[in-house]
């Protein structure tokens, strides 16, 4: 008896001060909230993540490192306080209201965050898949997560204002204008990104070339607003979504499919240097292997064609020339590099004469497109032509420079120097 006497001079001491028994069943409600939080996160998610790296699957990592259950389980403390906060003496009902509107929003802003979390996860699973460079997903997951945070802030408004979430949709209607010229670069972007990966037009990976944006390099993301080029400079190019559809752009993927890459370059020939050929100069050829059974055959050739003209002057038959022989010769030479991809187009070819000279264009493949050994491939075939076209009595074309100026005025100093001491 006397034990329940001295609790009920407790009761009647706490009714004298009710603040104080206010703040203990406050006090109270806390603790149990965060001894709610730490079972639900320590225990319950501990126990979980620890299952999970035990086991061997090839995305253990990836869950190790992004854990929904975790965000989910901050609802725990929430729910005691918006469950409890009812059981606490001498509120206002206006105070009791708010916290569990406070509480309630909490709960729907944490699982929006947690089902954005599992999205995330979702693509890092299927950026493992080689599949995925074909078919980006992240920018459908973009916008699923930004219509997510709407819904949640819409529920969130309408706890606050105790409105229905469709009553409030209703409300929007007439915002809806006003909404479309707000999010119009989102829905740009939506578009672009479905026309993008209906026509496969590009792939993370991909080499793209946009020079309107100094774009030139290789593509490293892809969301919903922009696509990431990283350039060969390593600088970073940020390219808007729907630029793709409505500019133009060069995209190298077909290049890396066929496993070729294309040589497109020019030797200037100095015309002057241009002859018809003498039998000294082709005896001397002969002795490339290369050019010995073209030589011979265009031979034969050329004197059944000059014997129907035995009668019309010599300038009127044919004769080889320096520069047809030496473009017989580079044929020949690219046909037996092993660097040169022999099943796609191999044409030497004569471009419009310049003030420059007469190019002379290689158009061939090599047969890699590794950029190292597609550079070294063709630096070794120009330097072996620039070398050799001497022997075929040819002259690169070059513009004079400083030393060629320098060189004629010391050869022309003992002319003018002879002429004026004959003057005196």
């Amino acid at each position: 008896m006397q034990h329940f006497a001295f609790i009920q001079n407790i009761q009647d001491w706490s009714d004298q001060y009710p603040w104080l028994e206010m703040l203990t069943s406050l006090s109270i409600l806390i603790l149990l909230a965060v001894l709610a939080n730490f079972i639900a996160k320590q225990v319950v998610v501990g126990g979980i993540r620890k299952l999970v790296t035990k086991m061997k699957s090839a995305n253990s990592s990836i869950f190790a490192q992004h854990s929904v259950i975790r965000r989910i389980s901050n609802i725990v403390p929430a729910i005691v306080i918006m469950n409890g906060i009812v059981t606490v003496p001498h509120l206002s009902d206006k105070v009791v209201t708010f916290v569990q509107m406070g509480a309630q929003a909490f709960i729907f802003l944490t699982l929006a965050l947690a089902i954005s979390e599992f999205l995330s996860i979702f693509n890092l699973i299927y950026q493992r898949n080689p599949k995925s460079r074909n078919k980006p997903i992240k920018g459908y997951l973009q916008l699923i997560k930004l219509l997510i945070f709407i819904v949640c802030g819409l529920m969130i408004l309408g706890t606050f204002l105790k409105k229905d979430v469709f009553t409030l949709l209703a409300g929007f209607g007439a915002m809806a204008a006003v909404l479309m010229l707000v999010f119009q670069n989102t829905i740009l972007s939506l578009v672009a990104s479905v026309q993008i990966s209906s026509y496969d037009m590009v792939r993370i990976g991909d080499w793209i070339e946009m020079p309107t944006l100094n774009a030139d390099g290789d593509v490293i993301d892809m969301s919903l607003h922009t696509i990431t080029v990283q350039n060969f400079d390593k600088t970073l190019t940020t390219i808007p979504t729907n630029k793709l559809v409505t500019d133009t752009f060069k995209n190298w993927r077909g290049m890396a499919s066929a496993g070729v890459r294309r040589i497109k370059r020019s030797l200037y020939i100095d015309q002057s240097s241009v002859h018809f050929m003498t039998d000294k100069e082709q005896q001397k050829l002969k002795e490339f292997l290369l050019l010995d059974q073209y030589l011979n055959t265009k031979h034969s050739e050329l004197e059944s064609f000059n014997q129907q003209l035995s009668n019309q002057a010599s300038y009127n038959q044919r004769r080889l020339t320096n520069l047809g022989t030496f473009r017989a010769y580079m044929e020949f030479y690219l046909n037996q590099h092993p660097g040169i991809a022999q099943n796609q187009s191999l044409i030497i070819r004569q471009l419009q004469p310049t003030s420059e000279g007469l190019p002379l264009e290689i158009y061939a493949f090599t047969n890699t497109t590794v950029w190292k050994d597609y550079e070294a491939i063709q630096s070794d075939i120009f330097d072996h032509l620039i070398a050799i076209i001497p022997e075929f009595g040819l002259k690169v074309y070059q513009a004079p420079s400083g030393a060629d100026f320098k060189q004629f005025a010391a050869a022309s100093a003992p002319v003018e120097e002879s002429n004026h001491q004959f003057m005196n």
